[in-house]
């Protein structure tokens, strides 16, 4: 049986675009051919899901005069390089893709990045689908059209914002997620409840168990609500030049941690659960939100079992990765944090002993 729980619509200065959310659609071709631009794709996967999701997809597209050229590429963030885009480039040239041959994304936030990116450049801009099959990428980066790849001084310096034709996100590909990345997703669906939506928190407060029991009518909602907090935000401000910063909630913190571990020793939901409650905190030491509002942040996050205390290193070495982010403007570190819990704000002069003073306080210095 298949069930479209939702069907999104997102708008873009680019163009409109579906985001279908529900269970079993994956080989649902109604919903895939129409946004073809020829009877020709380039499926882009890696060596996790290409033996779980490929045949499925690739006789789909068959049984319905569909030719599909796979491009299995490794799997971890640290595959997330110019190598990995190039070895990309490398099979779409050779198996002759033309500028309108659909590059499917089928995969994590890794591929969905990477393979976004290299649709926004190959033949300067060939179609694009998302299929995310993580919870991360489902309810958040398979959304908005930020593309791209990591660099060694930094995450996602490099790349491009390019929208999909369509995103299908298919909850019953979950069941195969292994449960340390499922958690990592749930890091991102607390993010909306946190800077936009209260009432959302509460109902994740309320469910967070049956969440984490992968019961498919909870997680079905939860995905349904992520997505139409982010399409609210993204259509206000495509290109992160106003209200979309609010979505980088624990990113700045975050993504310095993964630097800093290695990419792919903390997974991106567990930096940014760590990185959210270093957040939370700052808030509070610059009188934006109470104690009390911390500790519920934090116990939201534990009842999830995300990390809440991120690594211990150098302040000067956080401090030197936080400037390399993308969000640095002027030479500020631009922080998201907590008026309340529901509402979120951008701010960019953090007195450096409070930001100091906050690193201290919740790293593991060990």
């Amino acid at each position: 049986m298949q069930t479209i729980l939702a069907d999104i619509s997102t708008k873009s200065s680019q163009h409109s675009y579906p985001i279908y959310v529900g269970s079993n659609i994956l080989k649902n071709h109604d919903l895939i051919l129409p946004y073809l631009a020829q009877k020709k794709v380039a499926i882009v996967t890696n060596t996790t899901v290409a033996p779980l999701y490929l045949d499925g997809l690739t006789d789909t597209l068959k049984n319905n005069g569909v030719n599909s050229i796979p491009i299995i590429l490794p799997d971890g963030e640290e595959y997330k390089n110019w190598q990995t885009l190039n070895q990309t480039f490398d099979a779409l040239l050779t198996n002759q893709c033309e500028r309108n041959t659909t590059i499917i994304a089928l995969g994590g936030g890794v591929i969905g990045d990477l393979a976004g990116f290299a649709a926004a450049t190959y033949m300067r801009g060939a179609p694009l689908i998302q299929i995310p099959t993580t919870l991360l990428a489902q309810v958040d980066s398979s959304i908005g059209g930020k593309t791209g790849i990591n660099h060694d001084l930094g995450k996602n310096l490099i790349g491009a914002f390019y929208q999909p034709r369509m995103v299908l996100a298919d909850s019953t590909t979950l069941d195969t997620l292994p449960r340390r990345e499922f958690i990592s997703g749930i890091a991102e669906i607390i993010k909306y409840g946190l800077i936009r939506d209260l009432v959302f928190f509460e109902w994740l407060e309320k469910n967070m168990t049956r969440l984490l029991a992968r019961e498919h009518k909870i997680l079905d909602e939860a995905i349904e609500r992520s997505c139409r907090n982010k399409v609210e935000v993204v259509a206000d401000d495509e290109r992160e030049h106003g209200v979309r910063a609010i979505l980088n909630l624990g990113h700045t913190f975050g993504h310095a941690i993964e630097n800093a571990m290695g990419y792919g020793t903390w997974l991106h939901g567990e930096a940014v659960a760590a990185g959210t409650v270093l957040a939370a905190k700052l808030s509070e030491r610059m009188n934006l939100i109470g104690h009390a509002e911390v500790e519920r942040i934090k116990e939201i996050f534990l009842l999830a079992g995300l990390p809440i205390i991120v690594p211990g290193l150098d302040t000067e070495k956080y401090l030197n990765l936080m400037e390399r982010d993308k969000k640095v403007e002027k030479g500020n570190i631009h922080f998201v944090l907590l008026k309340s819990i529901g509402e979120a704000t951008v701010c960019s002069d953090v007195p450096i002993e409070i930001l100091t003073a906050t690193l201290n306080e919740y790293s593991i210095n060990e």
